[in-house]
């Protein structure tokens, strides 16, 4: 009983009383009432507080303090409070709150843990699902010529070009894997140049013009012919960066549809706009459509070719400019996909000249 907050208060209230009540017998003027209702209120009123206060401000904080110290034991890290009762005592309040934080970290690790488990059983099963397809597709083929068709040319060619094919999706995805897998442990590094990012654009368009024509696609590029569109960026990267964002816009477009390329800037930053008319994206799919392997429309995308790699390959390669890529689609009218590079003025010298040419 002693141990507990109401055994504690009526050891202290008893004390305080008889304090009280021997102070009074000092005074000529105090009579046995004067005593009793004296030791009486000085009982009542030491009880009550002394009470509260081991209560509510130390055996409560005390308590939760076990509490968590429990579910820390037990690993259950859920429902932990973020913060103590101000009400309470300061170092006790101070080391609460030192422990929640701590349970709450931990909480967090254990959910980083388990997405990143969760990430990695994803992956294994998108990458084995990816390998298998042009592996069985190239080993069908060839077992079909060891079993006979190698005799027939015209089907020995067929089916050889086939498994080449295969075999050519099978490199492509292992490349992406690997140059994902170089740039997120920073082993690609980056050569900043400067270039003129129109004609970046230019040579992108013209590579994907065929692929445009087979659909009856139309590829639009809109830039002010006045202006110069010099930055300093990777331009190897870049180029890839744009060739996958108008081939994606081609690929998942309607055929007959269009593509726009818009190029503007805007103060010290250039912005890359690739805008398509097809189906659009999904709400629920725009947060996903960034990482590896993820396809909004699965059996469509594979018939259609690519490793499913090629946005979070842009993604990463433009987090390497410090920069991000931007999307926002609406169902049945398209998407816009676009991104931002510094803008790199004109030298002062060359400003000079050629103010001096006109002048000639």
């Amino acid at each position: 009983m002693l141990t507990t907050s109401r055994g504690i208060s009526l050891i202290l209230a008893l004390a305080i009383s008889a304090l009280t009540v021997a102070f009074l017998l000092l005074l000529d003027e105090a009579t046995p009432t004067l005593l009793i209702v004296a030791g009486g209120i000085s009982f009542s009123v030491s009880y009550i507080l002394t009470n509260i206060t081991l209560e509510f401000l130390v055996f409560k904080e005390i308590s939760d303090i076990y509490s968590v110290l429990e579910k820390i034991q037990k690993k259950d890290y859920s429902n932990i409070p973020e913060k103590s009762d101000k009400l309470s005592i300061s170092p006790l309040r101070r080391i609460n709150t030192s422990i929640n934080i701590y349970a709450q970290t931990k909480n967090k690790e254990i959910e980083a843990l388990q997405k990143n488990a969760e990430f990695r059983r994803e992956f294994i099963a998108d990458i084995s699902h990816e390998l298998k397809t042009p592996i069985f597709a190239a080993q069908g083929y060839i077992h079909t010529l060891l079993d006979g068709a190698v005799d027939d040319k015209s089907v020995r060619l067929k089916f050889l070009k086939r498994a080449a094919k295969s075999l050519n999706a099978l490199d492509k995805l292992v490349q992406d894997l690997l140059t994902l897998n170089q740039m997120e442990s920073g082993v690609v590094k980056f050569h900043f140049e400067t270039f003129d990012l129109k004609d970046l654009i230019h040579e992108v368009i013209e590579d994907l013009e065929h692929k445009a024509a087979k659909r009856d696609m139309l590829i639009r590029f809109f830039y002010d012919k006045e202006k110069t569109f010099n930055t300093i960026a990777d331009k190897e990267k870049i180029f890839r960066v744009c060739q996958n964002l108008i081939s994606n816009a081609l690929k998942y477009n309607n055929d007959g549809g269009e593509v726009e390329v818009h190029l503007k800037t805007h103060k010290s930053q250039i912005t890359v706009e690739v805008k398509d008319n097809g189906k659009g994206i999904p709400p629920e799919d725009l947060k996903r459509i960034f990482e590896r392997f993820y396809r909004v429309e699965k059996s469509r995308s594979r018939e259609r070719g690519g490793t499913g790699l090629g946005l979070a390959i842009v993604k990463h390669i433009l987090e390497g400019h410090k920069s991000k890529i931007s999307v926002s689609s609406t169902l049945g009218k398209g998407s816009i996909f676009s991104f931002e590079l510094p803008l790199e003025k004109a030298p002062a010298n060359t400003v000079l000249k050629t103010l001096n040419s006109l002048f000639v």
